[in-house]
């Protein structure tokens, strides 16, 4: 059981500002996702494959094929910031 002091802590270790009130709606909130942990932790497992997913799921990619380039004129049709034929982008480093 998650107790209040224990919520504070962590709070506390988030350097997070929180009122009584949240602190008291966190500590409920997490004992009852314990407590359905706990419940987890009570079935049957055993037979149970492993799964990634509960949904039968497959791989919806399309398959790679080699076609031709995108002509230069069309890459660099839609823009206005061109320096030497190229893409001009605004710098990220300094």
């Amino acid at each position: 059981m998650i107790t209040h002091d224990e919520v504070v802590q962590l709070a506390r270790l988030c350097m997070l500002s929180i009122s009584e009130d949240e602190i008291e709606n966190f500590t409920n909130q997490l004992n009852n996702i314990l407590q359905y942990v706990d419940k987890l932790k009570q079935l049957e497992t055993t037979d149970v494959e492993p799964m990634i997913n509960v949904l039968p799921l497959q791989n919806v990619l399309r398959e790679d094929k080699v076609q031709a380039c995108l002509p230069h004129e069309k890459a660099v049709a839609n823009t206005t910031a061109i320096e030497d034929g190229m893409f001009r982008v605004p710098s990220v480093l300094e």
